[in-house]
């Protein structure tokens, strides 16, 4: 009887205590299910299918007790519907994202440009990496040191972000254009000046049927002035001061900037405003592409216009007037006084930590797992941006290219301060727009370049100071302040 009676006690107690086993198990399995990752991105609202599908979608479904919040800094999805005063407003996002980021609820990752993550990882708000790298044998040796090294610039010499993807660009040049003239082709590591040389001796023809010996881009139009500033970057030359009221403009080195952009285009040496460019009319891949015409023997472009030549090749048959050139890639022409530099790579996700993050261990599971060489393996097929790891680098199937050229040169560092500046007044390029008009009388041989120079100056600094009054409005000639400068 008294066993019966224990074990009657066992059985009641067992069966008590299984709802207590599956209540934890399922409070368990509910607090799994509550961890909630915030990212905080630049821009965003509204459909969130691209990010989710590029960057989030795989490490959701792989980590089941992770559900992720995208939190944009800037929300894009109601402009359409805002009032047109408000539209212009033009919110900050690097202030909007350090709001985020320190707010009541902070986001836990942020993923930012190169231009973002400058001047966050400045403020202070990031999580340094090392440590986590280190204590977790995390692998950085596969990453391209030109990544790494300004990942670590931009953090005086620590990582506080990781990028799994850049952007860059290399010189791309005709190898038939050059068979034609009997010149040698460019290779890796030439200086701007040699580049320019070669592109005298290739280029010939008159009217629509010039050659260009080189193009900043591929598209027809003014190919010089609006390219000044990558072509200066490595020299971390400036238009105005940091406080955006002089104009720095009018000195030697300027001068010889201008002077031999404007010679070049003079000589037809590069494709400009004033040259023809006559198509057919009719809308086709050719109209608008210089390179792919074969109408430009060397021009700078980014990685993705590789498939797009890919895609040509493909469809040549079908695409009226294509002589499909052959072609090939070379490292980005340097300054002597800037070896190895060029202005072509930037990062578009850089991802980091949050220093307020309230749920820190999963922003390091995100960002280990978005820079692991799994995720690399699967992006290396991307058409427009490289990976960061060098292993998984490789031409798409169909192509064999000088692919190093894109990821040999360190790029050139931003200027944090020009940075800022233009974004508190969105109308600095009005000063720009000024610079131009003048230079297309340089080339028509109107003015010499360091009359342009001197005007450009007296104008810049008009601008500048009806700017200061009115950074975000609308800057024209009949302002009070600039009406005298230009004779109205």
């Amino acid at each position: 009887m008294k066993k019966r009676n224990k074990l009657l006690l066992l059985t009641l107690s067992l069966m008590l205590l299984v709802p207590l086993v599956a209540g934890c198990s399922g409070e368990s399995k509910q607090n799994e299910q509550e961890r909630v990752l915030r990212i905080g991105v630049l821009y965003g609202g509204g459909d969130e299918q691209y990010i989710r599908q590029q960057y989030t979608d795989i490490f959701e479904y792989t980590n089941g007790g992770i559900s992720i919040d995208i939190v944009p800094a800037v929300d894009t999805s109601g402009y359409r519907y805002a009032d047109p005063a408000e539209r212009d407003k033009n919110p900050d996002p690097v202030g909007e994202m350090r709001k985020l980021m320190t707010g009541a609820n902070p986001v836990d990752v942020v993923i930012l440009d190169t231009d973002a993550f400058q001047e966050i990882v400045r403020d202070g708000n990031l999580k340094q990496l090392d440590p986590l790298i280190q204590k977790d044998n995390f692998y950085t040796s596969d990453i391209i040191p030109s990544v790494l090294e300004t990942i670590k610039t931009m953090g005086d010499g620590n990582i506080y972000g990781l990028a799994p993807t850049f952007s860059s660009n290399a010189l791309f040049y005709n190898k038939t254009l050059f068979k034609e003239a009997g010149v040698e082709p460019p290779h890796d590591n030439m200086t701007w000046d040699e580049v320019f040389d070669l592109a005298r001796r290739v280029a010939n023809g008159e009217g629509k049927d010039r050659t260009f010996g080189f193009g900043f881009n591929r598209y027809p139009g003014d190919n010089a002035f609006w390219s000044v500033s990558d072509y200066v970057k490595p020299l971390q030359m400036r238009l105005f001061d940091d406080k955006a009221e002089r104009m720095t403009i009018n000195t030697p080195q300027w001068e010889h900037v201008y002077g031999t952009l404007a010679k070049l285009s003079q000589d037809h040496v590069l494709p400009g405003q004033n040259d023809d460019m006559e198509s057919s009319g009719e809308y086709g891949p050719l109209n608008h592409d210089l390179f792919l015409s074969g109408r430009v023997a060397m021009m700078l472009g980014y990685y993705g216009y590789t498939s797009e030549l890919l895609d040509a090749s493909k469809h040549a048959g079908n695409i009226k007037g294509l002589n499909m050139p052959e072609w090939d890639v070379v490292t980005v022409p340097h300054h002597p006084e800037a070896p190895g530099i060029s202005s072509g790579m930037s990062f578009n996700t850089i991802t980091a930590i949050n220093t307020e993050a309230q749920n820190p261990d999963d922003a390091w599971k995100f960002i280990q797992f978005i820079n692991s060489e799994e995720w690399a393996k699967i992006r290396s097929r991307s058409s427009h941006e490289m990976v960061s790891r060098k292993s998984y680098i490789k031409p798409k199937e169909g192509l064999n290219f000088n692919i190093q050229s894109f990821y040999a040169m360190k790029p050139a560092p931003n200027n944090a301060v020009e940075i800022n500046l233009r974004r508190q007044a969105n109308n600095l390029y009005t000063v720009e727009s000024a610079g131009y008009e003048l230079f297309d009388k340089v080339i028509k041989g109107k003015m010499t370049t360091a009359e342009m120079l001197k005007e450009w100056e007296t104008k810049g600094n008009a601008l500048l100071l009806a700017i200061k009054k009115n950074p975000n409005g609308p800057i024209g000639k009949d302002d009070d302040i600039i009406k005298g400068v230009y004779g109205e």
